[in-house]
C-alpha cells in the first residue's frame, strides 16, 4: 500500500536559529527540539541529561495519601495484602515491582494474576473469592480496576478493601475503593498523565518510601521493570516516562535482574537494548506466558532469586513464545482468507472477523497484523467462556475507544486506549456489532486516515550528517511514541554505483547528494524500486539515521522508510 508523506509543521526560522545558537548545535537539531516542546537551554539540559531527582512528587496524585495510609495500617495490623495485576507485560511487571518492594518490608503478602481464558481481563469475582478464602483484607490492583465498580462493591461485602492503580481511561463513575490512583481522573492534579500501569506502581512505592524514610536506592532498582512496561504498553516517551525509561534502560543494560537477564539470553541479544528491542524481543516472551499458559510464570521468572532458576523459567517461557507464534500465524492466515474471499469485507472501512476456535491469547497480535495489512480499524473475535471476546486495533488518528463507546449497548464490557482495546459481548450480538462498528467507523473516519502516513520531521541535506550530528541525534533517545526517532527527507539523491538486493525483499544501496559523502542504505521490503533506482535518475528518500555494526566496524546507515521518483511531498 502506497503511503502519504507529510512534513510536520516547522517551527519559526527565528526560533530555530536562536535555540541552535544558544546550544551550539546544527539548526536541524534545533528544529527537532522545538518540535518536541524544548524551547530553551534549561529544557534542553533536562531533555539531554535526565535526572531521577526530577520525578514528580507522588503525593500530587489524587488519593495517594489515602493509599499509603491504608498500606501502613495493613502492615501495622499484620493484615494480609494481595498484589493483583493484569496478565500482560504492563500488569506482570507492575505486580513484580510492587510485590518485590513490599516483600522487603513485610511478609504477609502474595500476588495474583487472573487467568486470561477463565477469568478474562481485569478484576474478577474468582480473584476476590480467592482473597476472601485466604484471609486477605487488602487488594492492591495494578493496571486494571478503573471500571470494576461492581467488583469493588462485592469485595467490600466480603470484608476486603481495594487500592486501585490503573492508567486506563475512567468511566463517569469511579469504583468505591479506599484509593483510586489514575492520573487520567478528571479531578487528578498530577502533572503527567501518560504513566504505564507499572509506572503507577512505581509512584506508589515511591510515595510509601518517601513517607517512611526508605532511601531511593532501595526502590530505583526496579526501574528496568518500568522501562519494559513503558516500551511494551506503547505509552508516550515524554516527560516523566522518558526519565523513567532512560534510567530503566541503563539498569537493564548494566545490571539486569536474573529474570530479565534470562530473557535477554533466550532472545539472543546480550546487551545494548533499546526501547524497540524490548518491544520485539523481551515483551513477546513475557506476554507468551499469559497468552498460552499462566501469566504467573512471567512473575515467577521476574522474581527469580538465582540466575540458574531464571534460566530454567526463561527456557519454558521461550517454548510458550514459539507455540504462540504458531497460533499467531495460523489464525492470521485464516483471517486473511476470510477477508480476501469476501468482496463485502474487502470494501468495508473496518474489519471485524470472528471464529469460535481461535486462541484467545493471540487475537490481539492478529488484530495488529490485519490492521497493518488493510490499514483500517480492526476487531478480531473468538469464543471464550460462553461469551465472545475480542481485541481491537486502530490506525493513526482514529479513536477506537470512542468508536467502541458508540457500540456499548451491544457489549458486556470494553476498555483500553485510543489505538488498542479489548471487548466482550454475547454471541448473539456479533452480527449486530459488526454492522454497528462499520457504521460508526464509516461515519467518522476520514479518507486520509485510511492511507498509511510517513510523518517527516524535517528536511536534511546529507552533507550535514557527520559524527557529531549523529552523536547528538542519539541523545534524543530513548525513542518511542511522541518522541520517535526523527524521520528526515532528502531530495534529489543519487545512487552510487548500482543498488542491489539484500535477501529477496530488501534494497541495499549507497547514496549521495550534491557531492556529499556517500551513505550506505537499507530499505526493508522495498525491492520493487530496484529497477527504477538503477536508471541513475535523482530521487527523494525519507529515512531514519542509525548505526550499522558489521564485523565490529561501526558506520552511519540510512534506514529508508520511503522512496519517491518525484517530489510529491506536502
Amino acid at each position: 500500500m502506497d503511503k502519504r508523506w507529510t512534513i510536520k509543521q516547522q517551527p519559526e526560522h527565528k526560533q530555530i536559529i536562536q535555540l541552535a545558537a544558544e546550544l551550539g548545535i546544527n539548526p536541524v537539531l534545533g528544529a527537532l527540539l522545538l518540535q518536541r516542546g524544548i524551547t530553551d537551554f534549561e529544557a534542553a539540559r533536562y531533555y539531554f541529561k535526565p535526572d531521577i531527582r526530577h520525578l514528580h512528587d507522588p503525593f500530587l496524585m489524587a488519593d495517594m495519601e489515602q493509599a499509603v495510609l491504608r498500606i501502613e495500617q495493613a502492615i501495622a495490623a499484620g493484615e494480609k495484602i494481595l498484589i493483583y495485576g493484569d496478565y500482560d507485560v504492563d500488569g506482570t511487571t507492575a505486580v513484580t515491582l510492587v510485590y518485590s518492594f513490599f516483600q522487603q518490608q513485610y511478609k504477609h503478602l502474595a500476588y495474583y494474576i487472573p487467568d486470561r481464558h477463565l477469568e478474562g481481563y481485569g478484576i474478577s469475582t474468582q480473584g476476590i473469592d480467592f482473597a476472601a478464602a485466604n484471609g486477605f483484607s487488602l487488594i492492591i490492583a495494578l493496571d486494571c480496576g478503573i471500571k470494576s465498580i461492581d467488583k469493588v462493591v462485592y469485595a467490600s461485602s466480603r470484608g476486603i478493601d481495594f487500592i486501585i492503580a490503573d492508567h486506563h481511561l475512567p468511566g463517569s463513575d469511579l469504583p468505591a475503593a479506599i484509593a483510586v490512583l489514575d492520573p487520567k481522573r478528571p479531578d487528578c492534579p498530577y502533572p503527567y498523565k501518560e504513566l504505564s500501569g507499572c509506572g503507577l506502581g512505581f509512584k506508589l512505592i515511591q510515595a510509601y518510601a518517601e513517607k517512611n524514610g526508605i532511601p531511593l536506592e532501595n526502590y530505583n532498582c526496579y526501574l528496568e521493570l518500568v522501562a519494559i512496561s513503558i516500551a511494551c504498553d506503547i505509552v508516550h516517551i515524554t516527560g516523566e516516562n522518558r526519565t523513567l525509561a532512560h534510567f530503566g534502560l541503563q539498569q537493564l543494560n548494566s545490571s539486569a535482574c536474573n529474570g530479565v537477564q534470562a530473557l535477554m539470553e533466550v532472545a539472543g541479544k546480550a546487551g545494548n537494548y533499546s526501547i524497540g528491542d524490548i518491544v520485539f524481543m523481551i515483551g513477546p516472551r513475557i506476554n507468551a506466558a499469559g497468552r498460552i499458559g499462566d501469566a504467573k510464570q512471567a512473575v515467577e521468572l521476574l522474581l527469580a532469586h538465582t540466575l540458574p532458576e531464571a534460566r530454567d523459567k526463561g527456557v519454558q517461557i521461550n517454548i510458550k513464545n514459539v507455540e504462540r507464534k504458531g497460533h499467531d500465524m495460523n489464525i492470521t492466515d485464516e483471517a486473511l482468507s476470510m477477508i480476501e474471499s469476501s468482496d463485502a469485507m474487502l470494501n468495508r472501512k473496518s474489519t471485524v472477523v470472528f471464529s469460535e476456535g481461535w486462541h484467545k491469547g493471540v487475537i490481539g497480535i492478529v488484530a495488529s497484523r490485519l490492521t497493518e495489512k488493510y490499514y483500517r480499524p480492526t476487531v478480531v473475535l473468538t469464543r471464550s467462556n460462553g461469551h465472545v471476546a475480542g481485541s481491537a486495533r486502530s490506525v493513526v488518528g482514529f479513536d477506537l475507544y470512542e468508536a467502541l463507546s458508540d457500540c456499548s449497548d451491544l457489549l458486556l464490557q470494553y476498555g483500553g486506549h485510543k489505538y488498542a482495546a479489548g471487548l466482550t459481548m454475547k454471541p448473539e450480538q456479533v452480527e449486530a456489532f459488526s454492522r454497528r462498528f462499520e457504521e460508526v467507523v464509516s461515519n467518522s473516519i476520514t479518507a486520509e486516515q485510511l492511507i498509511p502516513e510517513i510523518q517527516i520531521d524535517t528536511e536534511l541535506e546529507l552533507h550535514e550528517v557527520d559524527a557529531r550530528f549523529f552523536r547528538l541525534l542519539n541523545r534524543f533517545a530513548p525513542f518511542g511514541p511522541e518522541n520517535m526517532s526523527p524521520v528526515f527527507l532528502s531530495r534529489g539523491v543519487q545512487v552510487c554505483g548500482r543498488a542491489g538486493l539484500a535477501g529477496t525483499n530488501h534494497l541495499k544501496m549507497a547514496v549521495s547528494q550534491d557531492g556529499s559523502p556517500m551513505f550506505e542504505c537499507i530499505a526493508f521490503n522495498q525491492a520493487g524500486w530496484l529497477h527504477e533506482i538503477n536508471k541513475s535518475k535523482p530521487f527523494d528518500i525519507c529515512y531514519t539515521i542509525e548505526e550499522n555494526i558489521w564485523r565490529e566496524k561501526r558506520s552511519i546507515q540510512l534506514n529508508i522508510r520511503g522512496i519517491r521518483m518525484g517530489s510529491l511531498v506536502h
